[in-house]
């Protein structure tokens, strides 16, 4: 008798061949069991209820701020009461930055960190040597290099939000502490330096997300360097885009000194409804074991979340070194509230923020609108609830 397992992930390589490759393999070793991925938008991954979906899907690869929602509502399976002990030790042990972490909230594991980024930097070597020019090493330096017209950076709504925390954390001003979004003057000077940077780039950076970006950025000589976008391992692969990227560490704002962004990452979860939780849980632990994660997962596309991945050297050959060019940058990265309603405000503050970038206006009054969405989200208001 077969058992179908049916999952749900995002519209990309890194995203779905990687977990397809895998399925095919689990498949093989167990020929009774049949996985069939979905796929979805990169925006519908972000935005789309996760309560829609666990009714349908029994696997689901999921962002880890949705994990709040999910300890509050009976919709995932609580996966430290059905993986072995040791075996979440090696994964908490192998994290890479903060990425495990960020799916345990009260008290369970809600999903394993299968896949993991934050913003890093991505450039043209070829155009580099070209111009004559070298890496920004603080972000001064990118202000002035991007006056050269050649530096891209994805601003639509989500991730102009998420930059805005980078001039925070990097600086070391607290965001989301003692009842508030962030202090009054140090929230107007981020506003304000990002505005900087983004005034200095091409105006369609505005309609561009990472993938846009990176896409840009490969594709023929008009840009090479982008200071900050969710790291994407595809585009240093030979092959796979018109140009081959290099990437490494986000600067800060003196010489040396790493920058701080924010983690993203990707983690399997599985559906409380599902009908065969034991085969999901053996499929978990089998795609997100050491030996799969650095070698079939990546070698299909994926971005690992186990850290013997991002240190071996096989993969990052394979990778134009993405992973050991960046991996001071994950370890850096900052982890986002996860409580439930903290979806409400970066699904509802991003807009806000893209708007005065776009259209311009009072950073003070900018400020104050965001920290009235951050006070609606700590009364549980969900966005999520309201699509």
């Amino acid at each position: 008798m077969t058992t179908t397992l049916r999952g749900i992930t995002w519209d990309h390589s890194r995203g779905y061949t990687s977990v397809v490759a895998t399925a095919q393999r689990f498949h093989e070793l167990h020929p009774e069991v049949e996985i069939i991925w979905e796929k979805r938008s990169l925006k519908a991954f972000g935005d789309y209820p996760l309560q829609k979906l666990v009714d349908k899907f029994d696997l689901l690869i999921i962002d880890h701020p949705f994990v709040g929602y999910a300890a509050s509502h009976p919709i995932l399976l609580p996966l430290d009461e059905y993986l072995p002990k040791d075996y979440l030790q090696d994964q908490a042990k192998n994290s890479v930055g903060a990425s495990h972490e960020s799916y345990i909230y009260d008290g369970h594991q809600w999903a394993l960190a299968t896949d993991a980024a934050t913003p890093i930097a991505s450039y043209r070597p070829d155009l580099l040597k070209k111009h004559g020019l070298s890496l920004p090493q603080t972000f001064e330096e990118v202000l002035e290099l991007a006056k050269s017209g050649m530096v891209i950076v994805p601003a639509v709504a989500v991730d102009i939000l998420m930059n805005v925390y980078y001039f925070c954390i990097t600086q070391g001003i607290p965001l989301f502490e003692n009842n508030c979004f962030v202090d009054e003057e140090a929230g107007i000077w981020a506003l304000e330096q990002l505005k900087t940077l983004v005034n200095l780039c091409p105006p369609e950076c505005l309609s561009r997300n990472p993938i846009k970006t990176n896409d840009a950025l490969a594709a023929g000589e008009k840009y090479l360097y982008c200071p900050f976008a969710y790291g994407y391992s595809n585009y240093g692969r030979p092959g796979y885009a018109e140009h081959l990227l290099a990437f490494t560490n986000v600067v800060g704002f003196e010489k040396n000194k790493t920058g701080s962004t924010t983690l993203g990452g990707t983690g399997l979860a599985i559906s409380a409804h599902c009908q065969n939780k034991e085969t999901a849980v053996d499929y978990a632990k089998y795609l997100n074991s050491a030996l799969v994660q650095r070698t079939l997962y990546v070698e299909n596309g994926g971005q690992p979340g186990h850290r013997s991945a991002w240190l071996d050297e096989t993969v990052n050959t394979r990778t134009n070194y993405f992973f050991r060019d960046t991996l001071a940058t994950l370890d850096n990265a900052y982890l986002r509230p996860r409580y439930d309603g903290y979806l409400h405000f970066q699904d509802a503050g991003g807009p806000v923020v893209r708007d005065y970038l776009k259209n311009g206006g009072n950073p003070k009054d900018v400020l104050a609108t965001l920290e009235k969405i951050y006070q609606e989200s700590l009364r549980g208001i969900d966005a999520l609830e309201h699509v």
